[in-house]
């Protein structure tokens, strides 16, 4: 190992022991199954936002999305614009609505306990079948995590993809197994910072090795005359599909549980702003590189990059010295460790408070239950590794589907659960059921081109509201009107 590889080796030392630091410190913190799950809702908004960007992001900001760029231009630069709407949208009507009517509806810890719980869900399918969509979607999210890692270690060490990818799952199932919620949110908020630093830092020094603006626009256009077009090279049918992405934030259970989490309603709008305020300066970076990225290779033919996903690597490591590309580069980590540890809690809170616990149809303690919160967080690591062993996808695609699965199957339960009294458990189980099976099966359709988020929100949406309109209303005025005006007390 040379010395630029050994410098850049200690930096990320550094970063896995901060990460594992916090972790331990809030082990200190969790005493029973709430605060492993949702760190006893007392989450500031400035941890709230950032936690919730940074496991929202995931290793796609700094390897998919720049890859996208990299190859076609700023005609990918719709997703973007979607999730930044999507998440603008989602902190302004569900976040207050959602943190007041989870503590209202019997103090709800989960999404799909609060599901059961609102609805008044007497055969508890309902809850057993979110749980069942939480665990096969994050799944699938767990493992384009895990292929992250190993493609960073690939790209950035000279290792195997294998090993990089059990580095990567090791050392975060290390830490959120002992700091659970509250370890992956403050983890969360170091890596949200340290990713919007390195995506700031990478175009602003890249535009200048690429000879300013006028250089890089030169460089790009001579290999791609659209590149700098938000609408040559698309079609109706891609843009739509790439606004669609922003459908997807309100039925992505680790994002949303932050909203859960947050001290009170109020905090919703300090939340807002700050992590509106960093979403929008990560995506503009990671857009940047991209394009600085594919004029710098353009300008020096001898450089090949194998990966367009890996022009965020390949940028760090031409641009800064070793040490510094180092830490730099810990913030691709950051960005997948911070999702997959959000995502890990989730599924861990599905398998034991909306699955074990009804199955097994006894009080568990709260020290057992906060181990068999442990034990879940293992048990689909392991599976997420299994499937991530060979990589036979990208990081964007694997992304795509399970971003879809979420937003279809969960986005219009949870908002007709909190903006419509008159939504029932039916309603909620069928058209949840039907969002899921036409993301599953929309590849197979004529119409494959457009995003499957979109038509599986629409079946969820429209069965939803007919199945729930011909099913008897659930008693639940008091509850609604409360957590309704409880949000209005936040400044909603």
């Amino acid at each position: 190992m040379d010395a630029d590889q050994i410098f850049k080796l200690i930096a990320i030392i550094i970063y896995f022991a901060a990460m594992i630091a916090i972790g331990l410190w809030a082990n200190l913190r969790t005493k029973d199954l709430s605060d492993y799950m949702l760190g006893g809702r007392g989450l500031p908004p400035f941890v709230a936002a950032l936690s919730a960007g940074a496991s929202d992001m995931s290793g796609w900001l700094m390897l998919g999305l720049p890859g996208a760029l990299y190859v076609t231009g700023l005609a990918d630069a719709w997703i973007a614009i979607g999730l930044t709407v999507g998440a603008w949208l989602n902190w302004k009507f569900v976040a207050p609505r959602l943190r007041t009517y989870t503590e209202v509806a019997q103090n709800s810890i989960t999404i799909p306990s609060f599901f059961d719980n609102r609805l008044k869900d007497r055969s508890r399918m309902l809850r057993v079948v979110s749980g069942l969509l939480i665990l096969t979607f994050f799944t699938f999210y767990v493992s384009s995590g895990m292929v992250s890692g190993g493609v960073f270690f690939e790209n950035s060490f000279g290792s195997s993809y294998r090993a990089g990818m059990l580095i990567v799952a090791g050392v975060t199932v290390l830490y959120t197994f002992f700091g659970g919620f509250l370890g992956a949110s403050y983890t969360d908020m170091m890596q949200g910072l340290l990713m919007m630093t390195a995506l700031l830092l990478v175009p602003i020094l890249g535009i200048f090795a690429v000879g300013g603006p006028a250089g890089m626009v030169e460089s790009v256009t001579s290999v791609n005359p659209n590149a700098l077009s938000l609408i040559a090279g698309t079609t109706v049918v891609g843009v739509v599909s790439a606004l669609g992405w922003g459908l997807g934030y309100f039925g992505q259970p680790h994002i949303i549980v932050r909203f859960m989490a947050l001290r009170s309603a109020a905090d919703a709008t300090a939340g807002r702003r700050i992590g509106i305020g960093w979403m929008a300066l990560s995506m503009i970076g990671a857009i940047f590189t991209g394009l600085i990225g594919l004029a710098y290779f353009t300008q020096h033919p001898e450089l090949t990059l194998a990966d367009p996903e890996a022009v965020f690597l390949a940028m760090t490591q031409i641009l800064f010295h070793p040490l510094v590309a180092g830490f730099v580069l810990a913030a691709v980590l950051a960005a997948i460790m911070s999702t997959v540890s959000s995502q890990l809690v989730v599924c861990s809170s599905a398998l034991v408070e909306d699955l074990a616990n009804m199955i097994l149809k006894r009080d568990i303690s709260p020290r057992n239950q906060v181990w068999l919160g442990r034990l879940g967080v293992l048990v689909v690591a392991l599976i997420a590794g299994a499937l991530a062993w060979t990589q036979n996808d990208t990081i964007l695609a694997l992304v795509a589907f399970a971003w879809a699965g979420f937003g279809a199957a969960f986005g219009p339960a949870v908002l007709l659960s909190l903006f419509w009294r008159r939504y029932t458990a039916a309603g909620a189980l069928a058209g949840m059921i039907a969002g899921a099976i036409v993301v599953f099966t929309w590849q197979y359709t004529p119409w494959s081109s457009l995003y499957e988020i979109i038509p599986g929100f629409i079946a969820n949406l429209v069965i939803g509201i007919t199945v729930s309109l011909v099913t008897p209303a659930p008693d639940v005025d008091e509850e609604f009107s409360q957590a309704q005006q409880l949000a209005k007390a936040g400044r909603f």
